[in-house]
């Protein structure tokens, strides 16, 4: 694997962001549909887990009928998942690095599939929350190893896209997965929705088996090692970036359904619209977002942030203009998908030898920031401000992320700029 150690090398401006991991040798690297059908099979897995994290939400009140749970108990559930991708990233990546990377992407797609069987048998809501945190676990994790397959694919100039491919599985599962497993959930059991992920998880595992080709694991790596990263100033910042600034988002998507309902004035039955807007707007953000990435990283965060600021805090004078509320969603969903999966490359940099850690952490923050803006949105509904209130906690925490990122390009460049100069700041390892 190849790392960038230094800010100043990773990110020049009106360049490259530097290069992920090192590609495969042109011998062993399919060709151009080879490359893409592999991409796809690990597409289809993120997919998957789109669809499985999501579909809880929409199936919430069926799901509290059926294990006999009030819906605002059975909503912990979306909880227990989310705690299981942030333990389970770093945990998981931590002890399988040495592992083969395409049999632990196999490996972890079927244990999500195991996770969503399990929801469909559990009986009753503690059944429920130990299936759904069991179905988090590998959720970072596969993000992790599917990415840096999917950069060793490659050439380095391309390798924000092939990691953006493989994101766009997720924005493609909120946009058509969630809706129609949603739709099977409600016409046929709640249980059905999850039967579907684990079919789809099956078709994945035998895909990636036969499109992506054999790499061998990190042999020297250790768990030591590994978790070291979680040490470095550079890894914390870009973590907390995320977890801070993306909350921003969640903040007002959170609430997007009563924003709709209660100051835009519209039926019930529109939401979907709005839904549908956000998810073709994260799918659009996800295939913009891999030529960014390979343009400039930097920029494409400073600028993500930015813009986010922007659109949040306008859904506070217009909320009442149904056309205007419907780009707004429909830019923050592409907003998201920018900002994710180029913290996820900055996060794969900061991390050196542990890319694949920093990967999936990535995961791990942007579910601390679903969380983090669900929460500070729903406090200040409750103290009486209304549903646009949760956008401009939204606008705020963007600026909060905005800030610390910039602080912490400024950190690294002054570390940068300490060190004598050795040459190359790429290092290659197996």
């Amino acid at each position: 694997m190849s790392t960038a150690e230094t800010a100043a090398a990773d990110h020049q401006p009106g360049g490259p962001s530097g290069e992920v991991t090192t590609p495969l040798p042109t011998g062993l690297r399919p060709d151009g549909r080879g490359v893409v059908l592999a991409i796809v099979a690990l597409a289809l897995g993120g997919f998957a887990i789109g669809t499985t994290e999501f579909v809880t939400m929409g199936l919430l009140p069926d799901i509290a009928d059926g294990i006999g749970a009030s819906i605002p108990a059975t909503g912990h559930i979306i909880t227990a998942y989310a705690l299981g991708v942030v333990v389970g990233a770093p945990l998981i990546v931590a002890l399988a690095a040495k592992l083969p990377r395409r049999e632990l992407a196999v490996g972890l797609v079927l244990a999500l599939g195991l996770g969503s069987a399990l929801t469909a048998v559990a009986d009753g809501y503690t059944q429920v929350m130990i299936a759904r945190f069991v179905a988090g676990l590998p959720h970072g994790a596969y993000f992790g190893v599917a990415s840096l397959i999917a950069a060793s694919l490659v050439r380095p100039d391309q390798q924000g896209r092939a990691i953006g491919g493989v994101m766009l599985g997720l924005s493609v599962g909120t946009v058509g997965g969630v809706p129609a497993s949603t739709w099977l959930g409600q016409s046929m059991g709640w249980r059905s929705a999850y039967w579907f992920v684990l079919g789809v998880t099956v078709v994945t595992a035998v895909l990636v088996m036969l499109a992506v080709p054999h790499t061998p694991g990190d042999k020297t790596a250790t768990v030591r090692r590994e978790l070291s990263a979680l040490r470095k100033p550079a890894v914390l910042y870009a973590f907390a970036t995320g977890m801070i600034g993306f909350g921003g988002i969640f903040a007002m998507y959170s609430y997007v359904a009563p924003l709709v309902t209660e100051e835009t004035g519209l039926a019930k039955a529109t939401v979907p619209l709005f839904l549908f807007s956000f998810g073709l707007g994260s799918v659009i953000g996800a295939w913009i977002a891999g030529r960014l990435a390979d343009w400039n990283i930097e920029r494409s965060v400073l600028g993500g942030f930015v813009t986010s600021v922007v659109v949040l805090t306008l859904v506070v004078p217009l909320a009442g203009v149904a056309a205007a509320v419907v780009v707004l969603v429909f830019l923050m969903g592409m907003l998201g998908s920018v900002l994710a999966i180029n913290l996820q490359i900055r996060l794969m940099n900061a991390a050196g030898d542990a890319q694949m850690l920093g990967a999936a952490l990535n995961h791990s923050a942007l579910n601390i920031a679903n969380g983090l803006g669900a929460l500070l949105g729903g406090v200040v509904i409750d103290a009486g401000l209304g549903y646009r209130a949760p956008s401009l906690v939204g606008a705020g925490l963007a600026l909060a992320g905005l800030v610390l990122f910039v602080v912490s390009i400024r950190a690294e460049r002054r570390t940068s700029s300490s060190r004598p100069e050795t040459g190359a700041r790429s290092s290659v390892t197996g």
